[in-house]
């Protein structure tokens, strides 16, 4: 197959309004994310879900978001990044109403899937439009620098969107509020955006789109199971080995095919492939790190929803400065040396979290926060920059894609990988007699203590993965990403 860009190379008048279109699509995925989760408890009672399917809230949504990113990041190149991009903001809106509106659990979790399917056209249709819109170099590492900041703050502008909904309105309008917000965003992207598309000739690759689909859903779904049925469980090893071997299988057919619904030239570049490692560890790190601290705040200190969401208020704003100010910096240091000073900083600050005891309070944590955040949003800029980096213009799409896709595969390894962890360290915290008497939330603490540990371990692999992975020219890697 060949294909050939279809999109003007002069300077689009429009651009930064793109870039805030582009902003808030990604800004509602990443909502959607952290915003449901402080009303899982309302949702659980209300729609009688019983604690063991109430993990469905969240799996529906990831199995469908990770499982069909790479067909999503296609369309987009395929069919026009911008029509895709407005479609899927129109279905993301149609799916929270029917998510918001839900009468059982069974037309709530269908809603959620439906979302996570969307948003898997979605998030590499806006990531494609954004590397196409920005061809100076200058303006590139601004549009990048936004980009990084909204995606970095947005968790925790979830967190606080959900903790003031839940104190003053239903959990219904955790969903119903992004609905307007998405609408608007499509239907101002019919004048603010200009098309691009990868002028295809040839046909569909459905082999690979089926065995990457179901290798993904399957390894996702094994994934997220693998806390309940134990990592050892004969159904948790099936479901990884099927997804292994489909996974395989995907690699070979797209090596022989000759239209390839991911050209492996995306992924042998060194430093997409050191960018996309980062990715996977960073979203386990990421995912984790919320989830803990979210745990430790509501059931070790007792905060409520909108104090949890308030207490994440500091990290937000220092991802979001941080990100600003990287934009500077990376005029005069390459993006490498900016990504690995982002991810020292970020574990250095997780780092400081394994200290958290029953005697800890909100002060220690703010200090945590200030330097997580500084670090993640050098990160949050430079690692699109370096993922997308020399990639052909027909295959932004499918590069996008697959950076969406590291992101949502390390989250569930991360949070399948750390509930394990934070489990077998408070089982063994107990198991200590001379430790019965000790506070009665001590030893889940001890657990999150841990897991945060094992968090730090992540990210200094990435940092190393950075070091060794990423050979880009100096000059112009953070320019010409």
């Amino acid at each position: 197959m060949q294909n050939t860009e279809s999109v003007s190379t002069d300077l689009d008048p429009l651009r930064w309004l793109s870039l805030a279109l582009i902003c808030i699509a990604q800004l509602l995925i990443v909502i959607d994310g952290s915003i449901i989760n402080v009303a899982i408890p309302s949702i659980m009672n209300e729609l009688d879900v019983s604690a063991l399917n109430g993990h469905w809230v969240i799996t529906a949504y990831a199995l469908a978001f990770g499982g069909f990113l790479l067909i999503g990041g296609r369309l987009a190149d395929y069919l026009g990044r911008k029509r895709m991009f407005i479609i899927s903001l129109l279905g993301f809106a149609l799916a929270t109403i029917v998510g918001g509106l839900a009468i059982n659990a069974v037309m709530f979790f269908g809603a959620r899937a439906l979302q996570g399917l969307f948003a898997a056209v979605m998030a590499p249709a806006a990531l494609s439009l954004l590397a196409v819109t920005f061809a100076v170099p200058s303006e590139r590492i601004k549009a990048f620098g936004v980009y990084g900041a909204v995606s970095g703050g947005g968790q925790v502008l979830g967190l606080l969107m959900g903790g003031i909904i839940m104190s003053n309105a239903s959990w219904r309008w955790c969903l119903l509020v992004i609905a307007p917000i998405a609408i608007i965003a499509a239907l101002i992207a019919l004048r603010g955006i200009r098309e691009s598309k990868s002028v295809r000739k040839g046909s569909y690759d459905i082999p690979g789109a089926v065995t990457v689909t179901l290798g993904l859903v399957i390894l996702v779904y094994g994934l997220s199971q693998a806390e309940i049925n134990g990592w050892g469980s004969p159904f948790i090893l099936a479901c990884l080995g099927i997804a292994i071997v489909l996974l395989i299988a995907f690699v070979l057919i797209e090596r022989r095919s000759s239209h390839p619904l991911l050209p492996l030239r995306v992924v042998m570049d060194r430093n997409r492939a050191a960018a996309l490692v980062t990715s996977l560890l960073m979203g386990a790190s990421i995912y984790g790190l919320f989830l803990f601290l979210t745990y430790y705040l509501q059931g070790s200190l007792n905060y409520s929803p909108l104090m949890t969401g308030l207490a994440f208020v500091p990290l937000s704003v220092m991802i979001f400065l941080s990100a600003s100010f990287s934009g500077r910096l990376l005029r005069f240091v390459s993006t490498r040396l900016t990504m690995m000073i982002g991810l020292l900083l970020a574990a250095l600050g997780i780092l400081w979290l394994t200290r958290i005891s029953v005697h800890s309070g909100y002060p220690m944590l703010l200090v945590a926060e200030l330097v997580i955040g500084l670090g993640l949003g050098f990160v949050f800029v430079t690692i699109n920059s370096i993922g997308l980096f020399g990639v052909k213009p027909g295959d932004t799409g499918a590069a996008s894609a697959l950076m969406n896709a590291t992101q949502q595969i390390g989250g569930a390894i991360g949070l399948a990988v750390l509930n394990t962890v934070a489990v077998v360290a408070t089982n063994s915290y107990l198991s200590q007699e001379s430790r019965v008497s000790d506070h009665p939330a001590a030893a889940d603490i001890y657990g999150y203590s841990v897991s945060f540990g094992v968090v730090t371990l992540f990210v200094f692999i990435a940092l190393v993965v950075i070091f060794f992975g990423v050979r880009m020219n100096e000059q112009t890697a953070s320019a010409e990403s």
